[in-house]
């Protein structure tokens, strides 16, 4: 059981760690997402510099990051708690990505694969919430926010053991932390609003 664990989580941060807006940016639009926008590998800059085809790719990508990581602890270990760790190391992967010095995205899709797994009612709620704050405000980020806290609230709301509940917390506090830039031009009124398919200055 040990070294089921052991390969659970080994393998749950190499794949969080699959930098996929870079390496099919490059591979299939010849495009370094570094390079346009707000400079970031994940699915909104995507959406933004390269049109909604390759964001949406992006998007379900990372999201199979997660979603695969939390099934292959269920299938190696079916022990709740490792499910959740491997979730957890799937998202810091994606932020903190090995393959990219430790930076990355903000853990946005990849949370998101997480809690389809973990909590499949709630991860409904969660994704229909930030699609219709994304779609009433435009602001991506402001979405993603407000999605991340709601979880561990969905968590407590349908009776999930409480380890889940406090992954929720840690989980959302995560991905906000890495939204404080984001957070900082929502305030000021300088945040961009999401378009797709243009390549330039964009922030997010």
């Amino acid at each position: 059981m040990t070294t089921s664990v052991l390969i659970t989580c080994v393998v749950s941060y190499l794949l969080g760690s699959i930098p996929n807006g870079l390496v099919f940016g490059k591979l299939l639009w010849h495009v370094d997402l570094r390079e346009h926008g707000s400079h970031n590998i994940g699915a909104t800059n995507a959406w933004r510099t390269l049109g909604k085809g390759p964001g949406f790719l992006i998007f379900l990508l990372d999201f199979l990051k997660g979603a695969v990581s939390v099934y292959l602890a269920e299938v190696l270990t079916g022990i709740p708690f490792v499910m959740i760790l491997a979730g957890v190391l799937a998202i810091v992967g994606h932020s903190c990505s090995l393959f990219l010095h430790f930076k990355g995205g903000k853990g946005v899709a990849t949370g998101l694969g997480v809690i389809t797994m973990l909590m499949p009612l709630p991860s409904l709620i969660v994704f229909l919430v930030w699609l219709a704050i994304v779609k009433v405000s435009g602001y991506v980020s402001l979405g993603s926010c407000i999605a991340a806290a709601l979880v561990p609230v969905l968590a407590w709301a349908f009776s999930y053991p409480l380890e889940y509940t406090v992954f929720g917390v840690l989980a959302a506090a995560f991905i906000i932390v890495r939204h404080k830039s984001n957070i900082a031009r929502l305030l000021n009124g300088t945040e961009s609003k999401i378009h797709a398919g243009h390549r330039g200055n964009t922030r997010g």
